[in-house]
């Protein structure tokens, strides 16, 4: 087992890559801490790592809700003593809402969501965990970070701001035995569109119009299995960097 006794934080953890992360990481025996807004969704996962070697408890929470993650953290560190492993998975869509349409409301909650919540869930581990020389922190990113029209102007700023935190706290922490790390998945079969209820058709045609050249979409569990490399001592040298995962679409 890869994490055996290890702690680790996954948010978004109710389904989609948050979900096979969580999975993963409990049946290398992790204890996990899974933070979603979906309680059923949540109460799904904890039935489902009964027999696990490790253990997933749940914590019902809105990573927007600064006070409240962090209070999840201290928690989880009163509790355990550290915190090996911080996830932030969490992350939502823009509606394809190109510069000339989107709103002020929509650019704020795809920033809260996306960039906002990491870098206070990281500050706050990081402060945990500074004295303890380890911890290791993945941000998913997209490949919507590394190119300029994979989505609208929120997600795609959004993105490529986590990438550059990534980078900024890898470097900057390296000394202190903290990694930080991103990935960058491709199309992958998830949840995160079925929130756009009504996406923009110019924004749509244009952030689609190299879907085409996508060898194919990847699965939740693909994505895990990154992940789980970077959580682990098989990535010991792999800092700041990021980790593309998109079957070859971004290599045309």
């Amino acid at each position: 087992m890869k994490l055996k006794g290890k702690i680790a934080v996954v948010t978004g953890a109710s389904s989609g890559m948050g979900r096979a992360i969580s999975v993963l990481f409990a049946k290398e025996g992790a204890s996990v801490f899974a933070i979603a807004r979906r309680k059923e969704k949540l109460d799904d996962l904890v039935n489902e790592s009964k027999n696990l070697e490790g253990s997933i408890v749940a914590f019902q929470g809105d990573v927007t809700q600064k006070d409240s993650m962090e209070n999840i953290l201290d928690e989880v560190f009163d509790k355990s003593g550290r915190i090996d492993i911080l996830v932030n998975n969490a992350g939502i869509m823009d509606d394809m809402m190109p510069a000339g349409e989107v709103s002020d409301e929509l650019w704020n909650k795809v920033i809260d969501v996306n960039l906002n919540s990491p870098l206070y869930l990281c500050r706050k581990t990081i402060n945990l965990m500074m004295d303890k020389g380890t911890c290791n922190i993945i941000n998913v990113a997209s490949v919507g970070g590394l190119y300029g029209s994979r989505a609208g102007p929120a997600y795609t700023a959004s993105k490529f701001g986590l990438i550059g935190l990534t980078k900024n706290i890898g470097f900057m922490y390296a000394n202190k035995g903290i990694r930080c790390n991103a990935i960058c998945p491709g199309g992958v079969e998830t949840e995160i569109g079925v929130g756009m209820k009504n996406p923009s058709q110019f924004g749509m045609e244009k952030a689609m119009s190299g879907a085409g050249y996508n060898p194919r979409s990847g699965s939740s569990e693909e994505i895990a299995n990154i992940a789980l490399f970077l959580a682990s001592d098989d990535s010991s040298f792999v800092n700041g960097t990021t980790i593309v995962a998109d079957s070859g679409w971004t290599a045309y």
